[in-house]
């Protein structure tokens, strides 16, 4: 019965619930305050591939036309916050008391298709303690790259490198957990790993969504961060019920209900999923609403992606003046995609759609769990890809990004028009992108932020059928008072002597085809 307690206090699903109650207070653990992550000169942090979001949209900025400065936060009364915090922090997997001294594996893989031929074992270990370094709590003790011929093996590594690897670890004082950096260990590695070592042991999808938990402040990214733990929990229950069954309780039943331990947890586990997908899925609808509305006011859409930390955030408070916003040199500095109003050189009202960073080596499973959000994307009408031209892996982070385009089924015409932006040019000297159509800039010295806004305006105007056009109008009419409210005023060239001007505008050909039926002959 001791085994069956520890099973029912490691997994609160098995919990009598009652109602009103309310979970208890937690605190979580903060990622590390700006400037703490590393100087921005010595940035070793690679991140290749997955663009993880966790949305409340929301837009600030100035727009023509009387606009309200703030479009829209969405209304998240679908689920009580109680509710989405008890699950929140019901769920948590066991990654101990939160504080840990950490001992990094990197299976270098000399040969195979799993082997990273754009990349070095050096930087994908400087990726490793980089996240490790995000958590305030998590200390890297030592680190260690070993070769390996079987990467898909239970253990990884090979007999002899895996008890060398034992040993240093045994040998290490203080280590209270080990990250091995791979996409994900299989229950059966991760019991094996915990059992030679003694200690607690990770892979870059607990380590990241840890990341993820201690960043999260939004409702949308508890919901989603709690249906990706969903696959960890799963996973740890195996591991769980099988310490069960060496003591011969695993197959014991449950109150006399024919279910075993683990096919109550299972069945639990999947209800609990469903209801999170429920939840995740009325947010999409919600998002759609905001998209329509959006669409309606004629606002373009620019999304700006690029891998964790590369500058996106600066870049959008340099083009758009929004004070508020306030980047932070570390991994993953806010969960929430934001939507901040801008206006380009001819007065054309855009909104900038900040998103999350990318990282590569994730599986399938923590993809599903964000893929609402990852909609904001393929509904943009400009890309802009910001790089880190100053990191030694941006060619490969570029690769991974293109990747995970394509396979989140980004429209060709879209990935084809989007603007690529070589950020940081402050930190490489007399720095000349190889890319033609590449524009080089300093977000954080607002430099090349001119020919951004030109590019950005070309393209926007290109895709959303805007046009320039020339209008005289009757200053005795409300002619100029309607233009100024719908469209972009771009010159206004008065005669005085007829009572007219000659208005130069950017207009929609929606708003065209309203001017000329309110205002024939004009």
């Amino acid at each position: 019965m001791a085994a069956v307690r520890r099973i029912r206090s490691c997994f609160p699903l098995l919990q009598p619930r009652c109602h009103g109650a309310t979970p208890a207070t937690r605190t979580p653990h903060h990622a590390a305050a700006p400037g703490a992550f590393w100087p921005r000169r010595a940035s070793p942090l690679t991140s290749r591939g997955l663009a993880l979001s966790a949305s409340r949209p929301t837009a600030t900025g100035d727009l023509p036309g009387g606009h309200r400065t703030r479009v829209s936060r969405e209304d998240e009364a679908f689920m009580e916050d109680s509710e989405v915090e008890e699950l929140f922090l019901q769920q948590t997997p066991a990654l101990g008391d939160g504080r840990h001294r950490v001992f990094i594996v990197h299976p270098d893989v000399k040969w195979g298709s799993r082997k990273q031929h754009l990349t070095t074992a050096e930087l994908m270990m400087a990726e490793a303690v980089g996240l490790v370094n995000t958590l305030d709590s998590w200390t890297v003790v030592d680190t260690v790259i070993l070769s390996t011929k079987t990467p898909q093996k239970k253990r990884i590594f090979g007999k002899g490198n895996f008890q060398a690897l034992t040993e240093k670890i045994r040998q290490t004082a203080g280590i209270t957990a080990v990250f091995v950096n791979v996409e994900r260990l299989s229950p059966l590695s991760e019991r094996e790993f915990e059992e030679a070592w003694g200690v607690k042991v990770f892979d870059r999808y607990s380590v990241v969504l840890h990341i993820f938990r201690c960043n999260a402040r939004t409702k949308e990214a508890k919901l989603q961060i709690s249906l990706a733990e969903i696959p960890l929990l799963r996973s740890r229950l195996k591991n769980e019920i099988a310490d069960l069954d060496q003591q011969g309780g695993g197959s014991r039943y449950i109150g006399g209900s024919g279910e075993t331990l683990f096919e109550v947890q299972q069945r639990l586990l999947k209800e609990r999923e469903l209801k999170l997908r429920a939840a995740l899925e009325r947010l999409r609808s919600k998002r759609h609403l905001l998209r329509s509305q959006r669409q309606h006011k004629e606002f373009p859409v620019v999304s700006v992606l690029g891998y964790t930390n590369c500058g996106k955030t600066t870049l959008i408070r340099a083009l758009t003046g929004d004070a508020a916003l306030q980047p932070r040199d570390q991994l993953f500095a806010t969960l929430d995609v934001t939507v901040h109003a801008g206006l380009l050189p001819g007065r054309v009202a855009v909104l900038y759609v900040d998103t999350i960073g990318f990282l590569s080596q994730l599986p399938h499973q923590l993809i599903d769990s964000f893929s609402a959000t990852l909609e904001d994307i393929k509904h943009s009408d400009l890309l802009l890809h910001v790089r880190d031209v100053s990191h030694p892996e941006t060619v490969n982070q570029k690769v991974n990004v293109l990747n995970v385009l394509k396979n989140l089924r980004v429209p060709e015409t879209l990935i084809s028009s989007m603007i690529e932006v070589h950020n940081k040019i402050d930190l490489v000297d007399d720095y000349r992108p190889a890319e033609a159509n590449a524009l080089a800039i300093s977000a954080l010295e607002e430099r090349g932020l001119q020919e951004l806004k030109a590019a950005v305006e070309d393209r926007i105007l290109n895709c959303t059928g805007k046009r320039v056009v020339d209008l005289r109008v009757d200053l005795s009419s409300p002619q100029l008072q309607w233009l100024y409210k719908e469209a972009a005023v771009q010159d206004v060239q008065v005669n005085a002597d007829e009572g007219s001007a000659v208005v130069k505008v950017i207009i929609s050909t929606a708003a065209y085809g309203r001017y000329r039926k309110l205002f024939s002959g004009g």
